[in-house]
């Protein structure tokens, strides 16, 4: 549903674009990976960002910014994931109708909301509004004998005049009241939408421990003199 490009941040600063992009929904395992091979470790970089989105959900990667959620995002995609075609193009809708979409935290509760629109597939214009409204939804009964002299265009523009949107998906429109906003913050997503951990330490060995440490000791400051220096013991047994 969403590919981001998740960014290493102090990297970027640094002049290096380490980043790669991570496919959601996805794994708590997937993500400690990705973060691995782009050098985030939690202890000299901690930071990331997101350049670049990918998404098959027109309109959606607009609404997505740099500094999102990883948590969030998922969250955001397994629902998108779950919805069924009529579903997705509804949700696609919403978002040219345009309320609740300025935020994900919007967009979750928009995906946990879409019966409270009306999507006419195909209906492009107020004429194809009108017969829609007249011959699907039988709003309006017209005797056979006035049918050719009706004014279809007229009637779907004042059906239009008091709501909705035209979209490539069809006409949406919204009813008054309904909307519940099921997603709060952060604390409402789910644990298995939760994704975001540091990789775990590597385990060194003895040797290498001591490679590291002498490499601090090289990189100390002149100032401090060998035998100020602590020494250290390693058990070999």
């Amino acid at each position: 549903m969403i590919d981001a490009f998740i960014t290493n941040l102090g990297r970027y600063n640094e002049g290096h674009l380490d980043g790669e992009y991570l496919k959601l929904p996805s794994e708590k395992q997937d993500l400690q990976a990705l973060l691995k091979r782009i050098h985030v470790d939690g202890v000299r970089y901690e930071e990331v960002f997101i350049t670049d989105y990918k998404t098959s959900i027109a309109g959606l990667r607009e609404r997505l910014g740099e500094y999102e959620s990883i948590d969030e995002l998922n969250y955001l995609a397994a629902l998108l994931h779950d919805l069924d075609g009529y579903e997705r193009a509804k949700f696609e809708a919403a978002l040219k109708y345009g309320e609740y979409t300025g935020s994900v935290r919007d967009l979750i509760n928009l995906s946990q909301n879409l019966d409270c629109y009306d999507l006419y597939p195909d209906v492009t214009n107020e004429e194809e509004l009108g017969y829609f409204l007249v011959d699907e939804l039988c709003m309006l009964e017209i005797p056979e004998h006035l049918q050719g002299y009706f004014d279809y265009k007229a009637y779907g523009r004042d059906a239009h005049y008091n709501g909705g949107v035209f979209t490539d998906a069809g006409y949406i429109q919204k009813y008054d009241g309904g909307f519940i906003e099921h997603y709060d913050d952060r604390d409402d997503i789910p644990d298995e939408y939760r994704i975001f951990a540091y990789p775990e330490p590597e385990q060194l060995s003895i040797r290498d421990t001591l490679r590291h440490y002498q490499r601090m000791i090289a990189d100390s400051p002149a100032s401090i003199s060998a035998q100020d220096r602590p020494v250290p013991t390693f058990d070999t047994r």
